[in-house]
């Protein structure tokens, strides 16, 4: 038997054969695609990809085309303003037209730590580079020790901000803080007030609202301000004591009916952004702070209670012949008529001497009643944390004398706010109205309100303010088509020591428009105006405020939605009110008669008789001084 021969070590396994040719193994030596099908196959299915974008884009703006305008809106809102409004921690206020008076914007306040300061000197060197009006030379000494914290500047812009940054000084930081504005600048800057470093309010209507201001900062708080009736408030003021050389001055638009306050002006003012630089006369607010006599303006109360208690008919009188001597006092008339007046020519001619009468027959007690249920002897009760209690005198220190002097307004002093609000329930039918910085709602019924005389007092009272504008002291406010009714009023200024200062005076108007239909009531008071030659050396409040007053009710007419409207007979006959009663129509005359020899004619009537006579003549019963 023979050996089998070794199979070589490295030696290849057979190839099994199928019908002739060899089986390749799985695996190996598979034949390649070729490169350009692996090409085509790519290329298509990336024209795939893209074809299915295109699609699902054009979809897309299918649905943005044919879809509603406002949904697109809301879906995108919420998005758009989280990324453009920043937080604030104050809310802002607006006018009463949404446009805004006061509102925050954040800011960065920049602080160092002085244990991370390398070179203090040169820190603040280059820090008073970018940040004007830095002192580094007293900056210097606060960035060195041992504290951690130190302001440098409160509130810098984000230029100021980005140029610190650039700076690369070690040891300075950024807090984040919010910094207030005022866009209308000194418009209303003491209603508004102001806010202190930190954000809290100081005075006006920052400090009165300042929790509701933070809690909730996304709502504005809406005021009654109407900014463009301030701001021509505002002007007309100024014209006036440039003019005239005066030291100040104030006014106010109030709504006779909601008690709104559209404006509210005092001059002189500040810059709101610059408090800490205003003088204490600037940051002064005359309308609810300043106390003063109101002078003539306050025979529109003095006769409203007379005609309201019925001590004098609208045809009764009062001597005016000669003054009023009352032991060491004596009341005169400037300018007198010197004769016995009617109530109507007592107003319009502004007579102390008849209106001091009519006070008397009202009487010390129901005068002081009536001033104190107008509101003119208490606070006014206005949103503002700035207010001032009138001046007058208490207890049994008002006398006889007091109620004489109190009736044409001396002898008694009170706010321009005071003044406004007494007017406006003179002329919107009889009711005291609460003023208000807040704009109300016109959809909720108006508040209620005390019934301070009654509607016919309040119509005739209209009368005698048109009659006063026509014919008497006011002609310098008249606006032709807006029917002004107001009262004149010059007043002497008390001095610190309680007395009269020489050649010092308040002139003031009180007016209203229209007058058939009182819808504002509009006040100008001038302190300290000097006499010009074009006034005839006069510097009252005929020749000083009326014509002031004049220009705003003929720039804010249109505004607030009135035009001049002509005189139609309703108007003539709601607004008549002649300064004589109407003459009895005379017979006619009879035949001559031969004269024949008879008894003496009888003598003139007298003129404090005349009175008498006048009251027969309209069926009604006289307030004589016999009768007092």
């Amino acid at each position: 038997m023979s050996e089998a021969k070794a199979a070589p070590r490295h030696a290849l396994p057979p190839v099994a054969v199928s019908h002739g040719r060899p089986l390749v193994p799985l695996g190996r030596d598979r034949p390649k695609r070729h490169p350009l099908e692996v090409a085509r196959a790519r290329l298509a299915f990336g024209a795939g990809v893209f074809a299915l974008l295109y699609v699902a884009l054009a979809a897309r703006l299918i649905d943005a085309a044919t879809a509603e305008p406002g949904k697109i809106r809301a879906q995108a809102a919420p998005t758009a303003l989280v990324a453009a409004e920043p937080r604030v921690d104050r809310a802002a206020i607006v006018d009463r037209n949404g446009v805004v008076l006061a509102m925050s914007l954040p800011s960065a306040g920049l602080y160092a730590n002085p244990r991370e300061i390398i070179d203090p000197e040169e820190t603040a060197r280059r820090l008073a580079t970018v940040l004007p009006g830095l002192d580094p030379a007293a900056l210097a000494p606060r960035l060195t020790g041992e504290r951690q914290f130190v302001w440098i500047r409160r509130h810098l812009s984000p230029r100021e901000q980005q140029a610190v940054i650039a700076l690369g000084l070690p040891g300075l930081h950024f807090q984040r803080a919010e910094r207030r504005v005022y866009p209308q600048g000194r418009a209303a800057v003491h209603v508004l007030g102001g806010t202190d470093v930190d954000g809290n309010g100081i005075a006006g209507v920052e400090k009165s609202f300042d929790h509701r201001l933070r809690e909730n900062p996304a709502e504005p708080l809406r005021l009654s301000i109407d900014v463009r009736v301030q701001h021509v408030l505002r002007e007309a003021l100024a014209r006036a004591i440039e003019r005239f050389d005066a030291i100040g001055g104030a006014g106010v638009v109030l709504d006779v009916s909601s008690g709104e306050v559209l404006a509210m002006a005092s001059l002189p003012d500040y810059d709101p952004a610059d408090v800490a630089t205003a003088s204490e006369a600037e940051r002064f607010n005359r309308i609810t702070v300043g106390v003063y006599e109101p002078g003539s303006t306050f025979k529109l109360l003095t006769t409203a209670a007379a005609l309201d208690l019925g001590t004098v008919p609208i045809w009764g009188g009062y001597d005016a012949s000669r003054p009023i001597t009352y032991g060491r006092f004596t009341i005169n008339d400037f300018r007198g008529k010197n004769r016995w007046l009617t109530v109507p020519e007592i107003f319009a001619y502004s007579s102390n001497i008849g209106t001091a009468r009519m006070a008397l027959d009202i009487g010390v007690a129901r005068h002081r009643a009536f001033l104190d249920r107008v509101g003119v002897l208490r606070r006014v009760p206005i949103e503002l944390p700035e207010t001032a209690m009138p001046l007058f005198p208490h207890g049994a220190n008002w006398r006889e004398i007091n109620t004489l002097t109190i009736s044409y307004g001396h002898g008694i002093s009170v706010t321009p706010l005071h003044v406004a609000m007494s007017a406006a329930a003179m002329v919107n039918g009889g009711r005291l109205v609460r003023p208000t910085i807040l704009a109300r709602d016109p959809t909720e019924p108006p508040p209620l309100t005390p019934q301070v005389i009654r509607p016919e007092t309040s119509a005739t009272l209209r009368r005698l303010m048109r009659l006063t504008v026509t014919d008497g002291s006011g002609k310098g406010a008249d606006v032709p088509g807006y029917f002004v009714g107001g009262k004149t009023g010059t007043a002497q200024k008390v001095g610190p020591g309680g007395r009269y200062l020489a050649n010092a005076r308040i002139s003031s108007f009180t007016g209203m428009f229209p007058s058939y239909d009182p819808r504002y009531v509009v006040y100008v008071m001038i302190d300290e105006p000097k006499p010009r030659r074009d006034t005839h050396g006069f510097a009252t409040g005929g020749w000083v405020a009326a014509p002031a007053a004049r220009e705003v009710i003929e720039r804010i007419g249109p505004l607030l939605g009135y035009l001049p409207q002509p005189e139609t007979p309703v108007i003539r006959e709601a607004l008549a009110m002649p300064m004589q009663p109407p003459r009895p129509a005379r017979p006619a005359p009879r035949p001559a008669e031969p004269q024949r020899a008879g008894p003496a004619a009888p003598a003139p009537t007298p003129q404090p008789a005349r009175q008498a006579a006048l009251a027969q003549a309209i069926g009604s019963a006289p307030a004589t001084d016999a009768a007092r």
